[in-house]
C-alpha cells in the first residue's frame, strides 16, 4: 500500500497538473451541439483554448464571461446573462456548460442564483440547457473539474423514469473517466457492442473530438452526446464507471434513476480486460465473441515478449490519478519497479499504487525523485521532455497534453487490443533508447579479427587472439 504525501514547495515550478476548469470544460465538449463557457477572464479561456487545440490539433470551442478587473470587483451576472444571450443567439447550440475560475470562485458570484435570474428576465432561454458546476482552479485538478461537470450534468439533464421497474436492459450508461481519449471510448463503444448492448457515453469525446471533418462548419460542438439521449439514461439496464472519478456521478445516476452501476477504476491489463469482458458477458447474456479470445492471447504474448525489456526498470511516472493508477498497474504487471509516482489530486486509488510512495507535486518532484533513485523509464504528459532529456532516459509520452507528437486523439490503452500495444509501444522505446546510446555500428564495432584479417592476406602466420 502506497504512502500518499504533499510536495510541501511553496511553488509549482514545472507543473504537472491542470486547472479544474478546462476538466469541465472538455467534459462539456463530449455533448453535442455545445459550448463551454467559462466564467472568468479571457485569460483563463485562451490558456485552455491553446492548450487544447495543441492536444486533439482541432478548432475547440470555448466561450468567455470576460471578465474585467471592475467586473470583478462589483459582480459579474450582467457579464454572464451577456454570454449566455450572445451565444444563445449567435452560436445556436444545444446547451451551454458554465464553469467558474479562480478569480470569480475568489469573489464568491452566486452563478446558480444567476442562472434563475436570467431565466425569469429572459423567456427564451427559460427552458434552455445551461449547466454551471464549480471549479475554483486554486483548489483540485483537471480530474475533479472533469467528475464535478459529469456529475452535475446527470444531476440536471437525466429525466427520472416514469416506471422504474421497465428498464431496457440492452441499454448499457458509460461514465468514462477523464484518462481515457477518443480513441479509448471508440474501443470501449465496440467491445460493448459487440455484446448487443446499446451504450450511451456521458460525456462522448470520441464522437467530438476523434478529428473527423464536418460537412459544414459550426461554432459547437461537431459531435457527441445529444442533450435528449442524455435524458433517456435513467432507462437503461446498467450504468459501467470508467475510473475512481465516476463514482460520484455513477452513485448520482443510481440515487436519480435506480440504474444499478459497476465501478472499473482500471481497464488497462490482462486482469482488468478480463473483469469487463466477464461483466459483459453476465449483463448481455451473451458468451465472449471470438475475437476477443484471440486478442487476450495476443496481449498475454505481448506480455511474455515484453517482460524482456520492460521488467526489471525503474519507473517514474506522472499523471492524473486514474492513469497513475491504470498505466502503473500494467507496468507494475510487467516487472517493471514503480520508483517515482507523482500525481496531482487527492484520489481512494493512489493507495492501492503498487509503490512505497506517491507524492502530490509537480514535475520538478518527478524529476528529483527519478534522478535519485535511479529511474530508467519516464511516463507522462509532453511537458516532460525536458526532464527525460537531462536524466537521459526513454520518454513515453501520455495523458493531457501531448501537443509535440500527432494522433495523442487517438491512442487507445483500454482492453486486450490497446494494453497490448500500449506493451508494444514502451518496449519498442526501450530498444530504440538503448541502441541509440549503444554506438555499436558497422563503423564503430571493432572486430577483434580485424588486423590478423589483414596479416592473413600478407601471409602472416595467424595466433589465436588471448582474451582477459
Amino acid at each position: 500500500m502506497a504512502i500518499v504525501t504533499q510536495s510541501r514547495k511553496s511553488a509549482a515550478v514545472n507543473p504537472l497538473k491542470m486547472s479544474q476548469p478546462i476538466g469541465a470544460a472538455l467534459a462539456f465538449m463530449g455533448l453535442r451541439g455545445c459550448m463551454p463557457l467559462l466564467h472568468g477572464s479571457q485569460g483563463c479561456t485562451s490558456f485552455g483554448l491553446v492548450l487544447f487545440v495543441r492536444h486533439f490539433k482541432e478548432a475547440i470551442p470555448m466561450q468567455t464571461t470576460a471578465m474585467s478587473e471592475v467586473a470583478t470587483v462589483l459582480g459579474g451576472f450582467e457579464n454572464v446573462e451577456q454570454a449566455v444571450l450572445n451565444i444563445v443567439n449567435r452560436t445556436k447550440p444545444e446547451i451551454i456548460g458554465i464553469a467558474s475560475t479562480g478569480v470569480t470562485e475568489t469573489k464568491g458570484d452566486d452563478v446558480e442564483g444567476f442562472i434563475r435570474l436570467i431565466r425569469q428576465r429572459h423567456p427564451e432561454v427559460k427552458d434552455f440547457p445551461l449547466v454551471y458546476v464549480s471549479t475554483p482552479d486554486f483548489t483540485g485538478a483537471f480530474q475533479d473539474g472533469w467528475e464535478k461537470a459529469v456529475t452535475n450534468l446527470v444531476r440536471e439533464l437525466v429525466r427520472k423514469p416514469e416506471n422504474a421497474a421497465r428498464k431496457d436492459m440492452k441499454a448499457v450508461n458509460v461514465l468514462p473517466g477523464s484518462h481515457l481519449t477518443p480513441g479509448d471510448i471508440e474501443e470501449l463503444r465496440t467491445i460493448i457492442e459487440d455484446f448487443g448492448l446499446e451504450p450511451t457515453f456521458l460525456p462522448d469525446i470520441g464522437q467530438s473530438l476523434d478529428g473527423h471533418i464536418p460537412d459544414d462548419f459550426t461554432p459547437t460542438t461537431i459531435g457527441g452526446v445529444g442533450v435528449e439521449e442524455v435524458a433517456a439514461m435513467g432507462n437503461a439496464g446498467w450504468t459501467i464507471a470508467v475510473g475512481a472519478q465516476m463514482r460520484a456521478a455513477a452513485e448520482a445516476m443510481q440515487e436519480k434513476t435506480g440504474v444499478p452501476y459497476r465501478l472499473f477504476e482500471k481497464l488497462c491489463g490482462l486482469e482488468a480486460g478480463d473483469e469487463l469482458i466477464a461483466f459483459l458477458t453476465e449483463i448481455s447474456g451473451r458468451p465472449a465473441p471470438t475475437k476477443y479470445r484471440r486478442q487476450r492471447g495476443q496481449l498475454i504474448d505481448a506480455m511474455l515478449d515484453g517482460h524482456f525489456h520492460i521488467g526489471g526498470r525503474k519507473l517514474a511516472i506522472g499523471a492524473e490519478p486514474d492513469m497513475l493508477y491504470d498505466i502503473g498497474s500494467l507496468l507494475h504487471d510487467m516487472g517493471a519497479q514503480i520508483e517515482a509516482a507523482v500525481t496531482t489530486t487527492q484520489s481512494p486509488v493512489l493507495e492501492k499504487l503498487e509503490t512505497q510512495e506517491v507524492v502530490i507535486g509537480d514535475l520538478e518532484d518527478l524529476e528529483t525523485l527519478a534522478k535519485e533513485r535511479a529511474c530508467d523509464l519516464l511516463v507522462t504528459h509532453a511537458h516532460g521532455r525536458q526532464a527525460a532529456e537531462r536524466l537521459k532516459i526513454p520518454f513515453h509520452r501520455m495523458g493531457i497534453p501531448t501537443f509535440d507528437r500527432i494522433g495523442a486523439a487517438h491512442e487507445v490503452s483500454v482492453g486486450y487490443r490497446g494494453a497490448r500495444d500500449l506493451i508494444f509501444k514502451i518496449a519498442n522505446l526501450i530498444i530504440a533508447h538503448r541502441e541509440a546510446n549503444a554506438h555499436v555500428t558497422p563503423d564503430t564495432w571493432r572486430n577483434p579479427w580485424g588486423e590478423l584479417a589483414g596479416a592473413e592476406e600478407n601471409g602472416a602466420a595467424i595466433a589465436t587472439p588471448v582474451t582477459h
